[in-house]
């Protein structure tokens, strides 16, 4: 056992020497940074409500900073008493402005009269970046999960196809439902191949339910997913066609993470 003991005590000895020793002639301010100074912002007087730097998408009053995602027309969904609600027939919508990685707010609401069941029950979406038209992009799925199984990587607060959420916190229909979301964008080389991935942190309701996920491509309905190169893009809210009542939204919020 000699030699099993020494080697143990020659271990310990170089972890020794390879940890770090303060020298009397050390200061705590050297090790005190200055600079850059975080700029101040302001918080709303809710967690809710936006910090003094976020551009604010929807306020209830307009959808001014929304349009149609297949024709670039007025987005044609409807508001009313401070609410965003889903048409349909309108098609997709997305934001006028393009983002790279940001912190996202937003709330929505199935309706108390939802009917359907599985994916057929208020179903929507939010694409953290919307590549394309149609469901082109990454989608972070809007639905009733309230007492309403389905596959699971599809229910409420998952990466579409992608990412089970982990918890399902979900309101019961009527309830008004948050998202808190910090999406990285993907990086893309000058040949179009993957510098970095996305990834995603959302909290449901104040639960977390994605935590730094990183994302293997875009959504896809049939198959796996895959990314292609894109540089910024808008932020899309889905009109999707199943038969229930239209889902709302309300104070929608985004802060840029990135120059």
């Amino acid at each position: 056992m000699r030699a099993p003991l020494a080697l143990f005590a020659g271990a310990l000895l170089m972890a020794a020497a390879a940890t770090p020793v303060a020298n009397a002639q050390d200061k705590p301010q050297d090790t005190e940074v200055y600079q850059p100074v975080p700029p101040v912002v302001t918080p709303g007087p809710t967690d809710a409500a936006p910090p003094s730097d976020a551009l604010v998408l929807f306020g209830g009053k307009d959808l001014g900073h929304w349009v149609n995602t297949n024709n670039k027309a007025p987005a044609g969904w409807t508001v009313a008493n401070g609410v965003m609600i889903v048409e349909k027939k309108a098609g997709n919508i997305e934001t006028r402005e393009t983002f790279g990685s940001f912190q996202l707010h937003l709330e929505w609401r199935v309706p108390k009269d939802v009917t359907g069941s599985g994916q057929g029950r208020g179903n929507s979406g939010v694409f953290l970046a919307s590549t394309g038209a149609g469901d082109a992009g990454y989608e972070l799925q809007i639905m009733d999960s309230y007492n309403n199984p389905t596959y699971v990587n599809g229910q409420a607060a998952s990466v579409y196809k992608q990412s089970i959420p982990l918890a399902n916190a979900m309101r019961p229909p009527g309830q008004w439902q948050s998202y808190d979301v910090i999406w990285t964008a993907p990086k893309f080389n000058a040949d179009g191949s993957l510098k970095s991935p996305a990834k995603i942190t959302a909290l449901h309701n104040g639960v977390l339910v994605q935590n730094d996920y990183v994302l293997t491509g875009e959504t896809r309905y049939i198959g796996k997913p895959f990314y292609k190169a894109h540089g910024p893009t808008p932020i899309k809210l889905q009109a999707h066609g199943d038969p229930s009542p239209p889902i709302s939204f309300r104070n929608i919020w985004v802060r840029r993470l990135e120059p």
